[in-house]
């Protein structure tokens, strides 16, 4: 099965060359400014790609999502699987999202650092396949245009436990990638580059 990864779109999404596969996943800032208009044309675009699986999370510019989920919601259709702090199964594989990050606290999703974030990933099941989150693990493509390492802590505690075989995520933009422990790849899927806009490629990858 070939799921498509993307990110941090940040309302540019048209201009995406996406390849052929089973499934996608954006794993937020679909939006730029987090508006309703922003939100309908992203849905439109969205419900439309040639995938049999779309599945979406929120991320700190998706301002709609987080402060009137349920207006929000009523904005989806069918066709897309939105995930926040939830899970759904695909051919079998157990997937989970969840759109929180804990250096923007005023942003949307915005966490403090610590039991506060911590309380999101202990929601994460210990069977999860694939993990979809926004922010990305402390120290594992986390590092920032500065060298900063901006990922969460308690993420990184969680997926020790956890250890899904794949973990999507985005965020941070200058840290996009993949790489793999042993146990899990992970996969900063960010398309948007915040000083030469949206250049990086879809991410791929497959599970048989």
């Amino acid at each position: 099965m070939k799921f498509i990864t993307i990110s941090d779109t940040h309302g540019c999404h048209r201009e995406l060359e996406l390849p052929a596969g089973d499934a996608i996943i954006h794993s937020g800032d679909f939006c730029d400014l987090g508006n309703v208009n922003e939100v309908l044309d992203f849905v439109a675009w969205y419900k439309e790609l040639d995938y049999e699986w779309k599945l979406l999370i929120g991320g700190n510019h998706d301002d709609l999502a987080a402060t009137q989920p349920a207006r929000f919601k009523a904005m989806l259709s069918e066709e897309i699987c939105y995930l926040n702090d939830s899970g759904t199964t695909v051919n079998g594989l157990n997937i989970w999202g969840s759109p929180v990050q804990p250096d923007l606290v005023g942003w949307a999703f915005g966490k403090n650092r610590g039991m506060e974030m911590k309380a999101h990933w202990d929601l994460v099941p210990e069977d999860t396949d694939i993990l979809i989150t926004h922010t990305p693990p402390y120290g594992i493509l986390d590092k920032s245009s500065r060298g900063l390492s901006l990922g969460c802590e308690m993420l990184l505690d969680r997926l020790k436990v956890v250890q899904p075989k794949f973990h999507i995520f985005g965020h941070i933009h200058a840290s996009y990638g993949r790489e793999s422990n042993g146990d899990t790849e992970f996969i900063n899927a960010s398309n948007y580059n915040s000083r030469r806009g949206l250049v990086n490629a879809p991410v791929v990858f497959e599970i048989t």
